[in-house]
């Protein structure tokens, strides 16, 4: 059952396709199992981008809002998952580092992992501040004028950042807390949950669909997290 540490408070994800699908969909299901509302907000007017898991094209998700309608006003923080492709289309993009850069002025929390502080150094937010990241972006935010840490999350002021997949479950809670309410389940809690096989992204696009109206694809349980082929055989039906 859902806590409502987090309630009336709305967390904007923004992201593009090639998004690193553990982080959209893990950190998503996080803020949403602390009471959060957590909103995917993408460019070009699409409605669904589609993430990569390790070395192909992943799930999709639906988009909630359009970036050139999505407004620092409606939201208490800013998420930014990693990805490769997502990031290096995203920090081309004008309206997303405006966005970035609105959070920032609005000095409410940005949270960046992995390739995500990428978007950061384009909306000019890392000089003098303490920042982590995938190892190979190193350089760019030293070039910068960042202040890099090998750390699995540091934050400075409202500035969250983290370095990989790993790193979810602490860089979640850091966010959590910054949103001012208790943080999440203890780290050791978390990953216990993983290794039985909860999927953490499917958890999440089941809220997502089931606040679309659409139908699971796998399970009869309406609150199954588990992968399709793990849940127990009772439960299990095939594709709808």
């Amino acid at each position: 059952m859902p806590s409502s540490k987090l309630n009336g408070r709305t967390v904007a994800i923004l992201a593009t396709d090639g998004f690193e699908q553990s982080e959209l969909g893990e950190s998503r299901f996080l803020l949403e199992a602390a009471g959060a509302q957590a909103m995917v907000v993408a460019p070009g007017g699409v409605k669904s981008i589609t993430g990569w898991r390790k070395k192909d094209w992943g799930r999709s998700v639906a988009v909630d809002r359009d970036l050139k309608n999505a407004r620092v006003e409606d939201f208490d923080a800013l998420l930014l998952p990693g990805g490769v492709m997502n990031l290096d289309k995203l920090r081309m993009n004008s309206d997303a580092v405006n966005l970035v850069k609105a959070f920032d002025n609005a000095g409410k929390p940005v949270a960046a992992i992995c390739h995500g502080p990428w978007l950061l150094i384009n909306a000019e937010l890392v000089r003098d501040r303490n920042v982590t990241s995938w190892p190979s972006l190193r350089k760019d935010l030293e070039n910068a004028g960042a202040r890099w840490q090998d750390s699995e999350v540091v934050r400075h002021g409202q500035l969250i950042t983290s370095r990989r997949p790993e790193d979810i479950p602490a860089f979640t809670a850091a966010l959590i807390d910054a949103l001012g309410r208790p943080s999440s389940p203890s780290h050791g809690a978390t990953n216990r949950a993983v290794t039985v096989g909860v999927d953490w992204f499917y958890a999440a696009d089941v809220a997502q669909r089931n606040r679309h109206g659409q139908k699971r694809t796998h399970c009869r349980e309406a609150a199954c997290v588990h992968r399709a082929g793990n849940c127990p055989p009772w439960r299990q039906r095939t594709a709808t």
